[in-house]
């Protein structure tokens, strides 16, 4: 199992606090650094402040040097598409080739209202995610020296010169969500990874089982996908231990056994194995308390080791 940490910035985080998690992240084994993309806290007074995704990703990609970065996931309602491929090739070339694209269409209109970003209704999100994604692979694959065109609904590009590339080729794209059949479909042609968010076990295969039949029916090896979930974190030594980090991030321990990768250290390993079972290949371990870096620490040194 690839075992990565995931962060929720906007409830509360500066860069620095976001650097120290980072660098805990690497040294201690973690394959992945990934942040939310939001401007907006979900509860609290989010001080000091929301930070961009991949303002925070440039940094990190210069004050670390091995770990993957990137975003779970950006929304397409934040960006236009040329210019976020142009943002995330850049902070491929500054991380040595280390970053990930992770995409959605937008759901938190209170953000959008918030800061002035506009919020289309949904099937106009999804529209825009598409063709979003289409463009930003579009410029990316484009031999060097060609042009490449673009004709949307929502987006059009004429002559573009498709620059700067990014190190890798390709950059990874993960897509996630509720894999219904145009979700599923999106992700069967354009997605290197799939990711299922805060579902048990039983819904995470579920929804797999539907973007492997995508990749079938469009022609597309359905094991040329990596598979992923995302879960909370909350993990201790012992039952105390537990309970302490469970009410630091104000959760029920009950409420976290059913919903998270939660307990202690037998029990992270077991729930981790039953989402295997479902076919994850990797897990974001969503840490939500970002001060305790002995939690990041424990989890590589006990729960790690016996997956």
């Amino acid at each position: 199992m690839d075992l990565r940490i995931f962060t929720e910035p906007q409830q509360g985080a500066s860069y620095e606090t976001l650097r120290r998690v980072a660098v805990t992240a690497e040294e201690t084994g973690f394959s992945a650094f990934f942040r939310s993309d939001h401007y907006l806290t979900m509860g609290g007074d989010g001080l000091p402040g929301p930070t961009d995704a991949w303002t925070t990703l440039a940094g990190l990609a210069r004050d670390t040097t091995s770990i993957r970065l990137g975003t779970l996931v950006s929304s397409a309602t934040f960006r236009l598409p040329g210019v976020l491929a142009i943002q995330v090739a850049q902070v491929d070339e500054m991380s040595g080739g280390r970053v990930e694209l992770g995409l959605g269409s937008g759901w938190y209109e209170e953000e959008h209202t918030a800061y002035g970003i506009p919020f289309p209704p949904v099937a106009e999100r999804f529209d825009r995610f598409e063709e979003q994604l289409a463009v930003v692979t579009g410029l990316w694959g484009t031999p060097a020296g060609e042009r490449f065109s673009f004709e949307g609904r929502h987006y059009s590009l004429t002559d573009s010169p498709a620059l700067p590339k990014p190190v890798q080729s390709p950059v990874p794209v993960v897509v996630g969500g509720a894999a219904k059949k145009r979700g599923a479909a999106i992700a069967a042609r354009y997605a290197h990874e799939f990711n299922v968010p805060f579902c048990s076990a039983a819904e995470t295969g579920e929804r797999f089982a539907r973007v492997r039949a995508a990749c079938t029916e469009a022609g597309r090896d359905p094991g040329s996908l990596v598979y992923s979930a995302a879960l909370v974190l909350a993990c201790g030594r012992d039952e105390a231990e537990f309970a302490r980090r469970a009410g630091a991030i104000g959760r029920e321990p009950g409420e976290l056994r059913e919903h998270g990768v939660a307990g202690t250290v037998s029990e992270v390993v077991d729930t981790v194995g039953r989402y295997a079972e479902a076919g994850v290949e990797r897990l974001y371990l969503q840490v939500l308390d970002l001060s305790d870096l002995e939690h990041l620490e424990l989890v590589a040194a006990q729960v790690a080791p016996q997956l």
